[in-house]
């Protein structure tokens, strides 16, 4: 229970890396303020943080919308205190070739990516910085270290969180607040499973460790982040891709 008496914000909660980040943190002691979009879902996830002894509070939102991101911010701090740990997680993508992207597919899959975890760590940070302590991880993708055709808003908005990251974690490392980056590979959710049989053999032909990666890998570099043993490490950027980005 190595974050008991913490207390987590985390977005894109009600599934995959989201819901096995929640998961695990309510696993090591941390209640645990839960966002996304689908309700019921995040019940769910709730109801299974609750059996590790923790508190957990269910909050919608579109992270599309700035205002609904300060309010879920406010009401976390409302009900569970103040925020100790920001898991800027939710994310979309709009998949296609650049000379066929929509503006307005760039400015949502930006807004949600970028602004949003923008907008979220600003609204905790002012109780951060004056408990001199916080920590806030960003799930970024390794398409943000490499690039990947037909993903050129998705990767742009990892890219962004990761310069994003390096420059706060400078502002505010004198206020002991650490602001690190995760960058998932090919990771086996959802959106991996969706993919056609022979198209998911051939990415994972190219990750050296010859497999998909699991939520729960990432949920625990996650979890290594926000505890004790990390407390030296700030402005880094954690690639779990099983060797696909190197």
């Amino acid at each position: 229970m190595t974050l008991r008496g913490k207390v987590t914000l985390i977005t894109g909660a009600s599934r995959g890396i989201g819901r096995a980040v929640a998961l695990r943190l309510a696993r090591e002691g941390s209640d645990v303020a839960l966002v996304a979009r689908d309700e019921a879902k995040l019940q769910e996830v709730a109801g299974a943080a609750r059996e590790h002894g923790v508190r957990a509070c269910v909050l919608t939102a579109d992270l599309a919308n700035g205002e609904a991101i300060e309010g879920c911010v406010a009401a976390a701090q409302k009900e569970l205190g103040v925020i100790h740990h920001v898991v800027a997680n939710a994310g979309i993508t709009a998949d296609q070739l650049t000379m066929r992207l929509k503006p307005e597919d760039w400015d949502r899959v930006l807004q949600v990516n970028l602004t949003g975890a923008f907008r979220l760590s600003r609204a905790a940070l002012a109780g951060m910085v004056r408990g001199r302590y916080g920590r806030i991880v960003l799930m970024s993708s390794v398409a943000g270290l490499t690039g990947n055709p037909g993903q050129a808003a998705y990767a742009a908005s990892k890219a962004g969180l990761i310069g994003f990251a390096k420059s706060v974690a400078k502002e505010l490392g004198s206020r002991n607040v650490t602001v690190n980056v995760v960058a998932p590979g090919l990771i086996d959710t959802d959106m991996a499973r969706a993919l056609p049989e022979e198209r998911r053999r051939e990415m994972v032909a190219h990750v050296p460790l010859g497999r998909l990666g699991t939520a729960d890998e990432v949920a625990g570099t996650v979890a290594f982040l926000l505890g004790d043993d990390a407390a030296y490490i700030t402005g880094a950027v954690i690639n779990i891709s099983g060797g696909l980005a190197m």
